[in-house]
């Protein structure tokens, strides 16, 4: 009887234990608004590359900056948006130049807020979320200010052509700042859905830490997927001048990926109904894998809406839906050619990175391990472990090794010995093709500073956390200022990178809930 009573005290005391550790991850969850820490240490290499790529963000500002920290940049642009009677001096410039591109601007908040979401918690243990969220709100109060009525955005800030004539400092801009927008005439689907997929995904990040700006998002989330769906159109269509720079294959591609935010956002399954339903058939490319990117929002919404599929309960709706499960087996295929070991595993240099395009060559390989490692965290919150690819299986720790490799390469360890991360390591590009960072903060060049464009001397701003293109195929790369190719840094990359080092931050797993 008295070893009964201790064994019962026992287990009491286990479940005492087991809730108090259940709470403390419930609270953090909801004081982050991210994925839930569990008791574990933070990996400091990642933790250091994550604060150093945190800060391209602050490099990219535009409009009157607030508690400025990057002592070569100053306030621009803060007159962008008066001729139409809005206040668009906010936003960042999309990369070495300083056009404001809606589309890939969208894609960057859309990736800091998945970021945010599944690891703000890890984020907040390396003291990092709070960077993430200044340069998500950043972003979310121009493209909201750029949404002035239900059937108009502004998309674009600047004209690219006459900006890439000129090699200037934001601070010493005079040129001419035209708009463009779309509208129901003028329609740009593509656009406007990527814009209402980052409003709903920044909508779950701000619930809990600011609900009337949460829910003003998300109205403005809606309102542009009801304009994207039913004036449907590409915007490099209506405006074929802009194909030249982010050239949209097609708009399909971001109508599901913003219904999968919005179910996620609304709970609402009408819009899980529009992705699984006869537009995921027409649209998705059900069965066929391909790489997640601005430009292909296909893969990522496979693994976001896997996210429903892997915690749906069992014998409800969602169990069942075999429109949700096409989605999670195509997803399957996704993570398997991106495992090295697979039959079907795509081409590798041979210092290991996932290789699929020669111009800014690290964009996939980044997204798909945030990818992979995202997949690994829902495999092993699920229970669920073993993918299967053909005839082999593979664990939850195949994905996180993979995307850790991609990570490793990124932060140096390559056959160049070099950190394609500006100011991580002892070894990085020293020539990054951006001007802000190429000319000395006390010259004004007026729009004829090529000097500084093709001199052969190293920056002397550094462009901290720049992600550049990356290596050709042969792992080679060139350093030089002119090798817009290899040497540009974007925006997106530095979500996508800031993604993938959140998720490598530790090993805990994610929350079960976006919306909780």
């Amino acid at each position: 009887m008295e070893r009964c009573v201790r064994c019962c005290c026992c287990l009491l005391v286990l479940l005492l234990v087991a809730l108090g550790v259940t709470a403390v991850v419930v609270f953090l969850r909801h004081r982050n608004g991210g994925g839930p820490v569990v008791p574990g240490g933070i990996d400091r290499k990642y933790a250091e590359a994550l604060a150093v790529a945190l800060q391209f963000f602050q490099v990219q500002k535009s409009g009157k900056l607030v508690n400025n920290k990057i002592p070569w940049r100053g306030d621009s642009a803060e007159d962008d948006g008066q001729e139409a009677g809005l206040d668009l001096s906010k936003g960042m410039y999309d990369a070495g130049d300083h056009i404001k591109f809606g589309f890939p601007m969208a894609f960057t908040a859309t990736m800091l807020s998945w970021s945010v979401l599944e690891y703000g918690g890890a984020m907040q243990a390396a003291k990092q979320r709070d960077a993430a969220l200044d340069a998500l709100r950043w972003i979310m109060d121009y493209l909201l200010n750029a949404h002035p009525s239900a059937d108009v955005l502004y998309i674009q800030v600047g004209d690219p052509e006459a900006d890439h004539k000129c090699w200037e400092r934001p601070e010493t801009m005079s040129e001419k700042r035209p708009l463009t927008k779309i509208t129901a005439k003028s329609p740009g689907s593509d656009v406007a859905a990527e814009t209402a997929a980052a409003m709903a995904a920044a909508s779950l990040v701000y619930k809990p830490i600011n609900g009337s700006y949460s829910s003003s998002l998300l109205e403005h989330a809606e309102q542009l997927f009801a304009f994207a769906d039913r004036h449907r159109g590409a915007y490099t269509r209506t405006f074929p001048e802009l194909s030249k720079y982010y050239n949209s294959t097609t708009y399909q591609d971001e109508l599901l990926w913003a219904s999968g935010w919005l179910y996620h956002a609304t709970g609402n399954t009408s819009y899980l109904a529009y992705a699984t339903g006869k537009n995921g058939e027409e649209f998705a490319d059900l069965g066929n894998p391909r790489y997640f990117s601005w430009d292909d929002k296909r893969p990522g919404t496979q693994v976001l809406l896997s996210r429903a599929s892997f915690f749906a309960s069992q014998g409800s709706g969602l169990a069942t839906d075999n429109g949700l499960e096409s989605y999670k087996q195509t997803a399957d295929a996704v993570m398997c050619i991106l495992l090295p070991d697979s039959e079907t595993a795509a081409f590798r240099t041979e210092g290991g990175l996932l290789y699929v395009a020669e111009w800014n060559s690290l964009q996939h390989p980044v997204a798909s391990a945030f990818l992979a490692a995202v997949y690994s965290d829902y495999m092993l919150t699920s229970g669920k472990t073993d993918l299967s690819c053909g005839g082999q299986s593979f664990a939850p720790a195949d994905l996180r090794n993979f995307a850790q490799s991609q990570a490793d390469y990124v932060l140096g360890e390559n056959p160049m010995k070099l950190s394609y991360l500006v100011g991580y390591g002892d070894s990085y590009p020293q020539r990054v093709h951006h001007r802000g960072a190429s000319i000395p903060a006390d010259v004004d060049t007026g729009c004829g500073g090529q000097e500084w464009l093709n001199t052969a001397e190293a920056n002397p701003n550094v462009a901290m956390g720049a992600l550049v293109g990356g290596p050709f195929k042969n792992d080679s790369f060139v350093d030089e200022r002119e090798n817009v190719m290899q040497n540009e840094a974007t925006t997106y990359n530095s979500a996508l990178v800031v993604g993938l080092l959140s998720s490598l931050l530790t090993t805990s797993s994610v929350a079960q809930s976006l919306s909780s």
